[in-house]
């Protein structure tokens, strides 16, 4: 009777030690924080950046994703990694909440309607699906998009990246890569106390507000956005903050988080050269679209053919000290844009056929910088190559290149349509990439040192710097990249990137955006695009060669691993009680 009553307490003792345990363990979990990612990329792992914006919040972050209802397994892969995502914000701070929405869930076609239009004005747009019913097949409306609130504040997230060419599961897998940096992009843009200034310099035939109004209402939603003429006027770009009023001591600091020259057309006055050059020497980012060759489709459209020459903007020797050379010559690529040309008449009625212009090169981004990564191909016009040189202290990037299937043609040069009539020499077209966009970061020396002329002594005054403080620029060969196209007939501008003539949209925007947020923001941020998740595909040809002996295996092997385990157990039971 003892034994039995020993034996009793001590179970009861180790069950009072188990349950002790598991509180003690849950207490300590509440007080201490720590997760374990065992996934071989980290994709559960935070950012340090993440993790800093997130746990600074102070205020509710409300994210309304549109991914509830049926989908294809594309799709509900990327709702599970959305609220994963949700999920490990909301360990770092609760102040995250989310909400998954069906937009179609309504009966009423009327009100589905209504909730599909509310979503485009703000900002989500659209996808058609092909999905599987019991009927057959039918078509279903989605917006794989967020909305995400903060302080009455509210901005549009794109969860879908769409990509030229590139087979629906990696654009699903590099979807679900930028998941991370295009939340905590948002989050970060909504809780932000100011927005930063940008401005676009004019004065020099720059493209005017019509011809860059799409990218200017997109840059509006988070910086503050001016047009500035430099004009000479020497504190246009830079401005005098008084850090002590007993001794009058000044700061000079710049006005704007980055300008923006985007293709001029005539030459920069020395004195407007040297005040750029002395906002890079204070620490101004500046994004340079400029095209060394002057050309256009205009003239080829009426005579079909123009000449090519030398576009004179004094800018060349300015960014050859700063480390690049823009080559006077034009990049003609087999990857190009097709141009609707009129080939005859039916009727009344135009015939208009579509010719690849290889003077309008597409180009696919390769390298791995956040500001490109995972990017749609960029639509290019007359684009020309250019060069990196050695210059101490600067750090160069290529961030865009042609294709290998790409020449270069010195100028002055004939353009003519006559191309578009004959199947292009592939002999020609074997020289390398060429570059058209490099970042470069660092400090860079100014144009004016040592040579300071006599028209900018007054502007030496206000605190000439021969050498800057650590910035950075990016220099793009082509000012066509940031120009919307204009609806043809009723003229209003489309969407950046938007081609109208073949319906793609190119990557232009997205480009431009992601530049200016890498000069103005700095890496930290646009480091999280970094980020890379593995796509681990199955092998379709080995599937239909092993699929017998693989669903055999899933079916049997749980039960054949059971019964083993049994018999092992009812083996050692018998080997136990046999020997008492």
């Amino acid at each position: 009777m003892d034994k039995k009553r020993n034996i009793q307490q001590y179970y009861l003792i180790n069950l009072s030690l188990v349950l002790a345990g598991i509180v003690l363990i849950n207490f300590i979990g509440t007080q201490l924080f720590t997760r374990f990612d065992l996934t071989s990329e980290k994709r559960y792992t935070l950012s340090e950046t993440s993790r800093t914006i997130i746990e600074d919040l102070e205020d509710i972050v409300f994210f309304k994703v549109y991914l509830e209802g049926e989908f294809p397994a594309g799709f509900k892969r990327l709702k599970k990694e959305t609220k994963e995502l949700l999920d490990e914000f909301r360990a770092h701070n609760k102040n995250i909440q989310y909400e998954f929405i069906n937009p179609s869930s309504s009966e009423d076609q009327q009100e589905r309607n209504d909730t599909y239009r509310l979503l485009m004005e703000q900002g989500l747009n659209p996808t058609n699906l092909q999905v599987k019913t019991k009927s057959g097949m039918d078509q279903q409306v989605i917006f794989p998009g967020v909305l995400v609130s903060y302080q009455n504040k509210q901005v549009p997230v794109e969860l879908l990246d769409a990509q030229i060419n590139v087979p629906p599961e990696a654009v699903l897998n590099n979807s679900i890569q930028n998941l991370e940096f295009k939340f905590i992009d948002a989050i970060h843009k909504l809780s932000r106390k100011r927005k930063p200034s940008i401005a676009f310099i004019e004065g020099h035939g720059e493209l005017n507000e019509d011809e860059t109004y799409d990218i200017s209402l997109s840059l509006r939603a988070d910086y503050v956005v001016d047009r500035v003429e430099i004009n000479g006027q020497v504190n246009a770009l830079v401005e005098r903050q008084l850090m002590d009023s007993v001794n009058q001591e000044y700061r000079i600091r710049p006005k704007y988080a980055a300008i923006i020259i985007a293709k001029p057309d005539s030459a920069f006055s020395q004195k407007d050269r040297f005040i750029v050059d002395q906002y890079i020497m204070y620490g101004g980012k500046v994004l340079w679209l400029i095209d060394p060759v002057l050309t256009s489709m205009d003239s080829i459209q009426r005579s079909e053919s123009t000449v090519a020459v030398q576009n004179k903007l004094e800018l060349q020797n300015q960014l050859f000290t700063y480390g690049v050379r823009l080559n006077n010559d034009l990049v003609m690529d087999l990857i190009s844009l097709s141009i609707p040309l009129r080939t005859g008449q039916v009727g009344n009625q135009p015939q208009i056929d579509f010719f690849p212009w290889y003077y309008f090169p597409v180009v696919t981004a390769m390298s791995q910088h956040p500001i490109v990564r995972n990017l749609n191909s960029v639509n290019t016009q007359f684009v020309s190559s250019m060069d990196t040189l050695r210059t101490e202290n600067v750090k160069k990037t290529v961030l865009l290149t042609t294709s290998p299937y790409s020449r270069t043609v010195s100028v002055p040069s004939v353009i003519s349509l006559a191309i578009t009539r004959q199947a292009p020499n592939e002999a020609l077209y074997v020289e390398p990439p060429q570059t058209i966009a490099v970042l470069l970061e660092g400090v860079f020396e100014s144009e004016f040192k040592n040579r300071m002329a006599p028209a900018l002594v007054e502007a030496k005054e206000v605190g000439f710097r021969d050498s800057s403080e650590p910035t950075s620029m990016i220099v793009i060969s082509d000012g066509d990249m940031i120009k919307n196209q204009f609806h043809i007939p009723n003229g209003y501008p489309l969407p950046l990137g938007y081609d109208q003539f073949t319906r793609e949209t190119f990557g232009n925007k997205v480009f431009i955006l992601n530049a200016l947020n890498y000069l103005t923001d700095g890496p930290g941020l646009m480091d999280i695009r970094s980020r890379e998740l593995k796509l681990r595909m199955l092998d379709k040809a080995k599937v239909n060669d092993e699929k017998l002996f693989w669903q055999l295996f899933n079916l049997l092997g749980p039960v054949i691993i059971v019964l083993l385990i049994g018999s092992v157990m009812i083996w050692m039971r018998k080997r136990k009680y046999s020997k008492v």
